[in-house]
């Protein structure tokens, strides 16, 4: 084959991992591709004084290196939608294969690129979109394909789940690892896409489409952040022989598909439970094989560029087959995608965690379990702490066995209307994640 040439557009923190991966280990990739992957030009609006690009040309005109000729492979790390989006529609129009990390980019606008790349016959690659370095887009696409995935739930966000390992080990609150997670870098400024879930979000619709064979529907994600999980929830969650990790799960039922992300108790025990600090994690339950999990760093410089490679080495193998010979986009051929709907988060059944502050008065929980079997729903466990000294308020803590989400909404209000109880109840999902 004749050398791969490649236009890096994104001169940051991945995109200059991408190119000294390319780089350092250019010997291994040309003998893994039959081909050598040349970095014939960069678009950057930028120079990154940490990436020596020695005599490769940098194009402060991102679009330029779309319309280069003489590029095979454009590789967009920039971010954002706006401008990736008309970057990459631009690339696949010049017949260039697309290699991308931007996962709001694929969640928001991938089925519109898949149709517009399947029309020019073309390849656009994301496996860096979700989990960093982690396979797990090879994983579902390739790996488990002779399975029927049955659900995955994941450990998809580093920063949050840093801030959770912070509380629990640490004993620490939300809002002081928060800032920490800011100085150290793994949470940006404004960091609500992390800790309010819509990173996670982006990745889930992602890793759904590919285990269910949907199209790709963020509007739908039900996403819930963690910014309202209180140290004390952390405490009785050990108690209970529980953690709380932030999860994203993905579920086929027969009434439709689950996509959710919030806050979770997992039993202890369980390998995922025990993933901490900025890693992530994927377990997906298929089947023919069970249980499989996938473990990693979830983001940074050189892990995400190893996905990202990872791309450009498969992209590359397949550059002279024909289209209905790849890959295809989400796992499923385009023209077999199913219509089985995304569940209302109201339909949808786990058990819950439940936190309460209550009057330290007789009968008080005896008209809360009353009207948690009013609507069906069950205790499985309970905790009553002693009122502090001076206090008149004590904390009731309950587990219930599983349960429809707008059944349990219900009594929670009617819960929260009872004399004697006093502020909001607390209210986290349960998920035992057993195969």
């Amino acid at each position: 084959m004749n050398p791969v040439k490649v236009g890096i557009c994104g001169l940051g923190t991945v995109g200059s991992g991408t190119f000294a991966v390319l780089t350092r280990n250019a010997a291994e990739i040309a003998a893994r591709v039959g081909a050598e992957i040349v970095v014939a030009e960069i678009g950057a609006r930028r120079d990154n004084p940490s990436c020596n690009t020695g005599d490769v040309a940098i194009n402060r005109d991102i679009f330029a290196v779309a319309e280069n000729p003489d590029i095979d492979i454009l590789v967009e790390l920039i971010g954002g939608t706006t401008v990736a989006k008309e970057l990459v529609l631009k690339a696949i129009a010049n017949d260039k294969h697309v290699v991308t990390a931007n996962k709001a980019l694929i969640a928001e606008y991938g089925n519109e690129i898949f149709a517009a790349a399947a029309e020019q016959g073309v390849t656009v690659a994301f496996e860096a979109a979700v989990a960093g370095g982690i396979p797990i887009i090879k994983a579902l696409r390739e790996g488990l394909a002779g399975n029927k995935i049955q659900w995955l739930a994941g450990i998809i966000n580093g920063t949050g789940n840093f801030i959770l390992t912070e509380m629990r080990e640490k004993g620490r609150d939300f809002n002081d690892v928060l800032a920490e997670a800011q100085a150290l870098g793994y949470a940006e400024a404004d960091p609500t896409f992390d800790v309010e879930g819509i990173d996670a979000a982006h990745k889930l619709v992602i890793l759904a489409s590919l285990a269910f064979g949907i199209p790709l529907q963020f509007d739908k994600v039900y996403t819930e952040g963690i910014s309202r999980i209180a140290q004390e929830d952390v405490t009785y969650a050990e108690q209970l022989g529980y953690r709380i990790k932030h999860l994203g799960i993905a579920r086929d039922t027969d009434n439709g598909i689950e996509l959710r992300v919030h806050p979770t108790l997992i039993p202890e025990k369980r390998l995922i439970a025990n993933v901490n600090g900025v890693m992530n994690a994927v377990l997906v339950q298929s089947d023919a094989v069970g249980p499989t999990l996938y473990y990693g760093a979830g983001a940074g410089s050189e892990p995400t560029a190893s996905a990202v490679v990872a791309d450009i080495v498969d992209v590359a193998r397949t550059l002279n087959a024909e289209p209905g010979q790849r890959v295809p986009y989400l796992s499923f051929q385009s023209s077999s995608l199913s219509s089985h709907p995304v569940l209302p988060i109201d339909d949808v059944e786990t058990a819950y965690y439940l936190r309460m502050s209550a009057l330290d008065k007789p009968g008080v929980l005896s008209r809360v379990a009353q009207i948690l079997s009013d609507d069906g729903i069950s205790i499985e466990a309970l905790i009553q702490k002693e009122p502090a000294d001076g206090a008149n308020l004590v904390p009731m803590i309950i587990l219930t066995n599983r349960t429809i989400e707008g059944k349990l909404s219900a009594a929670v209000s009617r819960i929260e209307g009872l004399e004697g109880i006093v502020g909001d109840v607390t209210r986290i999902r349960v998920e035992s994640l057993a195969g």
